[in-house]
């Protein structure tokens, strides 16, 4: 399934796994956010809670999309936060890996904190 995220005139694809949370996600499209930041994360609220999966990582690439389970949000990590030790973006905590972002993760660099953020189907919007 493909997410589309639409933060102005930014409109950004995610391809998404076939995990618990993405399926919860799914179910809860579409809906609207406020974006806020952190280093160079872009996260923000969603009317899904999830429990911790198996596979759930701290240290990720850029471009990962990943599920904050302790703030109910999406994290979309594009470079350093401020707790990274190197140069790939550590999370605040372990998070669910539910996917990866299309195209170059540092477009999520032009989303500023306090933008209006819109998540809906990108399968069903092709169809309208």
């Amino acid at each position: 399934m493909k997410l589309r995220i639409t933060a102005g005139k930014l409109v950004l694809e995610v391809e998404l796994r076939d995990t618990p949370t993405s399926k919860a996600l799914a179910a809860a499209l579409p809906f609207e956010a406020t974006a806020q930041t952190w280093g160079e994360e872009l996260y923000f609220s969603t009317p899904v809670s999830a429990k911790l999966e198996a596979d759930a990582k701290q240290v990720v690439d850029p471009g990962t999309v990943c599920f904050w389970t302790e703030g109910d949000a999406l994290a979309l990590p594009y470079g350093r936060t401020p707790i990274s030790t190197d140069e790939r973006p550590k999370l605040a905590a372990r998070c669910n890996v539910l996917g990866t972002l299309r195209g170059d993760p540092r477009t999520l660099a032009g989303i500023k904190s306090g933008s209006p953020i819109r998540v809906e189907n990108a399968d069903a919007t092709k169809a309208r």
